[in-house]
This record gives structure tokens, sequence and C-alpha cells, in this order.
């Protein structure tokens, strides 16, 4: 009656032999680390960087107790935090020769202090929140005004596009800060110039401006109320596009808000690869092509450094020859659809870019005009642009092409994915960065850990002292639902902060009810005159319904919390859902199948274990 079928002990086995694999390293700490990663795409960290850093350790008599290259960063463990604050310094000054353009991020870093072998299995121990290990708190200026900038910048190719579409001819289009000038000889084009560009755009407006020399002037301005929306859909935006990057990172439970007018806060709680978080957040990467300035002054502020002519700009071709550009971008990031990885023609790597529709048409102009004419490739990071490849437009380009001269595959997967990353809106700048130490959270972790352990000994007390041999029973099942939730948390790489110590202390308290009320059922049977045996069975059976509605109930409560909250709210609700289905398993098939080896194959089994039996007065 009261036998378990083999299968069953082997998944009871194999739960607990899960749960006590990956909570293991929750128990092994962790160690301080120096963190290296590349803080620009078009430089990668390979074998020959991580001779460097093991060079520039090696110079500086630092002993560490590992060196790996792990992806696209190398760490180094060291032995204690005074040796990583040295490393830190050493690393930086050897591999960051000019600190105003440093080439990597070099970053300090806390490292899983896990044995070789639970690592692989990826038994890795538990994120803990700001509150409890610390982390990384970020704030972002967003910079209004380059917005507004780049827009009126665009404003000018999309002017200039519609009145050569539209057979008006004009004098010239200039951009004269925030507003677009277009001067005009003749009245009647004046007036369909006017007509056409508030018709084609409604965010657009024109004004007559001062004549001068027989010109008529039309200044084009964006509305107020379009400002406005551009200026928050930047920072929306901008929001959007670091939700993409931070997921890179696999942080469970970061915090991205908005905080006035320009500012975000960034937060990630529990973060590991510190590092990579900052180059990714920091990085305001945004493609640009541009054509070549192929004027005796641009060439001659090349081979004889002379004055970069007005309207170009000078910048280099990784660390190598420098190229004039002209200011003007045909098409920026902004006006990308897709980036994708890919081969050309000759099998060397590349990558495939499309464009929307009117960056497709204006890049179709320029390069019809512009046919056996250099045209280049520049990529903006931190405010400064680095040119990936100079190409000879061959013939009249579309909404699709592509980049090449990459390296190798990897680095047109790299290109890709930054660029895929989605492009911000508006340049952002760190004006604060605060590393939160895990001393600060050290006095919250020993608190918590304190009042979970000696809440589960006063549990544990009254239900040996009540229960007898079916309370230690329950407690043994109670610990087991708290290893496997715990080593769901970690294999999760859940977040945990204060609130989710909260809701273990909760999931402890609701577990033990489950078998509060299995105990007190086959009590109930044993004063019905039930044998041992069948008040067993028919005690789990009928508490079974009783537990089920109980915990669905409360797991609807929570997925509302986990649904509906953020931050706090969410951590305590993840913990607490996936404390139900833990504690259900452990009350009710852990507990059971402990009393079934226990009392299960006794023919003759005259009494339970399980404390004392009221019956009515007279029984």
């Amino acid at each position: 009656m009261n036998r378990y079928p083999i299968w069953k002990y082997v998944v009871i086995a194999v739960a607990v032999a899960f749960g006590l694999i990956y909570t293991l390293p929750n128990f092994f700490g962790e160690s301080p680390a120096v963190q290296v990663s590349s803080a620009k795409a078009t430089v990668k960290i390979d074998t020959a960087v991580l001779g460097r850093v093991e060079q520039a350790l090696s110079a500086s008599q630092i002993v560490h107790t590992g060196l790996q290259l792990e992806g696209t960063s190398i760490r180094v463990r060291l032995k204690d935090t005074d040796t990583q604050l040295k490393a830190k310094d050493v690393l930086a000054r050897a591999l960051n020769p000019d600190a105003a353009d440093p080439v990597y991020v070099v970053a300090l870093n806390l490292l899983s202090a896990s044995p070789q072998w639970l690592t692989s299995m990826h038994a890795l121990p538990m994120y803990l929140g700001l509150d409890l290990r610390g982390g990384v708190h970020f704030l972002l200026q967003v910079d209004m005004k380059a917005a507004l900038a780049k827009r009126v910048d665009a404003t000018v190719g999309e002017v200039r596009g519609l009145l050569r579409e539209k057979n008006v001819r004009h004098a010239g289009i200039v951009r004269n800060g925030t507003t677009v000038e277009v001067r005009f000889r003749d009245d009647a084009a004046f007036e369909r110039a006017r007509t056409v560009i508030t018709d084609a755009n409604a965010d657009l407006q024109t004004v007559e401006g001062t004549a001068e020399g027989g010109e008529r002037r039309l200044v084009v301005t964006l509305k107020p109320a379009a400002e406005r929306a551009l200026l928050d859909n930047s920072v929306t935006q901008n929001i959007t596009t670091l939700n993409n990057r931070i997921n890179e990172l696999g942080v469970s439970e970061p915090v991205i808000a908005r905080q006035g007018a320009d500012r975000i806060v960034v937060q990630l709680p529990g973060v590991q690869d510190t590092a990579r978080a900052k180059d990714i957040l920091g990085r305001t990467a945004t493609l640009e092509a541009r054509l070549v300035d192929l004027s005796a002054e641009g060439q001659s502020a090349i081979t004889s450094q002379g004055p970069v002519p007005f309207g170009s700009e000078l910048f280099r071709q990784g660390r190598g020859a420098p190229v004039v550009l002209k200011k003007e971008p045909i098409f920026t990031g902004e006006q990308l659809t897709s980036a994708a990885a890919t081969f050309d023609e000759n099998q060397r790597a590349a990558v495939a870019i499309s464009l929307n529709d009117p960056a497709g048409r204006r890049l179709r102009e320029v390069s019809r005009e512009n046919i056996k004419k250099p045209m280049a490739v520049v990529l903006f990071e931190r405010g400064r642009g680095e040119v990936l490849t100079v190409a000879t437009i061959q013939s009249e380009l579309g909404s699709r092409f592509q980049i090449t001269g990459m390296d190798s595959p990897q680095a047109s997967n790299d290109l890709a994915l930054l660029l895929r990353a989605g492009a911000l809106a508006a340049p952002m700048e760190i004006i604060e960065e605060r590393t939160i130490g895990p001393s600060l959270g050290a006095d919250n972790i020993r608190k918590g850990f304190t009042s979970t352990l000696y809440g589960f000994i006063a549990i544990a007390a009254f239900m040996v002292v009540y229960y007898l041999l079916m309370g230690v029973i329950s407690t043994v099942a109670l610990a087991v639902n708290l290893l496997l939730l715990i080593a769901l948390l970690s294999l999760l790489q859940a977040t945990l902060t204060l609130p989710g110590i909260a809701a273990i202390a909760l999931t402890l308290g609701m577990a033990i009810d489950a078998n509060v009320l299995i105990n007190e059922r086959i009590r109930e049977e044993l004063r019905n005159g039930a044998t041992p045996q069948a008040a067993i069975a028919t005690g789990y059976d009928r508490a079974f319904g009783t537990i089920l509605d109980s915990n669905i109930t409360t797991l609807i409560a929570g997925v509302a919390l986990l649904a509906f909250g953020s931050g706090a709210v969410r951590g305590f609700a993840v913990v607490h859902c996936l404390g139900i289905l833990t504690s259900m398993f452990s009350a009710v098939v852990v507990s059971r199948g402990m009393v079934n080896l226990w009392y299960g194959r006794r023919k003759k089994l005259s009494s339970i274990s399980i404390g004392q039996i009221w019956k009515p007065n007279g029984a």
C-alpha cells in the first residue's frame, strides 16, 4: 500500500544530487580579479594581448593565481584586493599608453572561486543584488544638443533631395545653428519650395528670412512639438538600446530608468562582467558613410599637414594612414535596418548593410554622381571616429550594400552585432559611476542568513517535539526544499536581494504548513480508527488536494507580482514562485518517499511515531 516504485526513488535521489551540486558553489565565495576587454570594435582580444598582460605582470613582479582568455576578455585572478588594485594600475599603463584614447578597458572584477569541475557543469553561485553583494551604478547624460544637431543635419539632406526630386531650383542650402536656410533667386521657386517642404514633412515649418543681395531666403526649422518629441524619443530610444545591450550581459534584474529630462540611471546588481558592462554601456557606436575629400586642400592636409579645409574632417584608418572626409554624411547608423556578417564575391569577410528608403535614395543619388570616387565608412565610438574602410564607388548603389575589408569572419560578426544592438539616438556620457563593494552588503547577508537559519531551527524544533519521527521527516523534507530552491536560483543565475531572502523565509513557513496538513490528516485518520498503513495513505492522498489548492492560489499572486512588479518586487516574486514549486515537491513527494521507506515495508505496523493523538472523550 505504501510503497514507491524504484523510479520514484531514483527521481528523488537525482533531485537531491542536483540540489547539492548546484548549491555547493555558493559556499566557495569569490576571488578578486582584473578583467581586460576591448574598448574599440576594431581591436580584438587574442593570445597576443594575453602575452602582453602576462609580460606586464611579470615585469612588475605581480603574482596571479590564474590567467585565462575567456571569450572576448582576459581575466586575471589575484590573491587579495591590494594586489588586485596594483595589477589594475600596471595593466592600464601597459595597455593604454595614451590615456586620452584608451584601446582596452581594464576593470576590477570578482570571479567565482568554485572548482573547475563545478564550473564545467555550469554550477555557478547566485548573483547577489546591490544591497547584498554590490554591483555597478551608472548615471548617463544624454547629449540633447547633439540629438538636435543630428536631426538638423538630416533635414539638410531631406530638403536637398526633396527639392531635386520636385525640380525646384535653389541657390544653395546651408545649416545655420538649429535652422536650415535655402536661398532662391526666383520668387516662384521660393513659393513652390515652401509648399513642397511643408506638405512633405509635417514636422517642419518654414518662415521667410531676411533677403540679401536680391536673394530670398527660406528658413526651415523643426516645429516646437516635433523638437520636444525628438528629445523625448531620443531618451526613450537610448533606454531601449541599453536594454538590448545589457541583455548581452545576462544580467537577471537590471534597473534602467529615466531620471529627469536627459539622464538615465543604470544599476547592474550582481553583475560579474563589470568590464564588459562598462564597455557596452559606454559605446555610442554609430556608422556614417562619407565621401573622401579629393580637393587639393584636402590632400595637402595629409601630405604637408596643412589646415583641413572647411567642411571636412581628418580621420585615420585604424591606426594607419590619415584620410580627409567631408563632414556631411551620406547616411548614418540610425538609418540602418539590418546588419549581418557575410562574405563578398572573393569569399572574404564582409558585413551586409540594409538601409531604409530615404537613406537608400540619398545613397543612390550620391553614388550616381560620384562613380569612380572613394567613399569611406566611419565608425564613431565615444565621440571618436575611425575609418573602417575606404572603397571606390564602382556603380550606382542602393538600399543594400556591403562593407568589405574585414580582417576575419569574427571581425565582421562583431561589427554586425554592434550595429544590430541598436544605434543610440544621441551620444551619452557616463557622468557618475559607482562600484559598490561587497563589504557594504556583508551585514545584510549576515543578518539575512542568521534570521533564515534561526527560523529553520525554530521550525525544526517545533516539528520534532510535536510530531516526533514524522516531525523529523518533515524537517528533512524542508531542508531538501531549501536545497532545491537555492540550486534553482543558482542554475537560473537569478539575482538575490534582501526581498529575496524574505521570500526564502516565507517559503520555509509555507512549505512546513503542507507537512502540518499531512501530519494532522494522518492523526485524524488514526483517531477515526484507521490502521497505521491506511492512515498514511489516506492522509497523504486527502491532504494533497488542500495543499494543491492553497499553493495554486498563492502562485497566482506570485505570478501577478512577477508580471506587474519591478525591481525588488520582481526579485521577491521570482523566489516566491520557485519556492512554491519546490515546496510542493519536497512536502509531498520527498516526505512520502521517506515515510514509505521507514514504514511502508512493515506488514504488521502497530503504531506511527507522530506524537499525541487526541481522541474524543469516551473513545
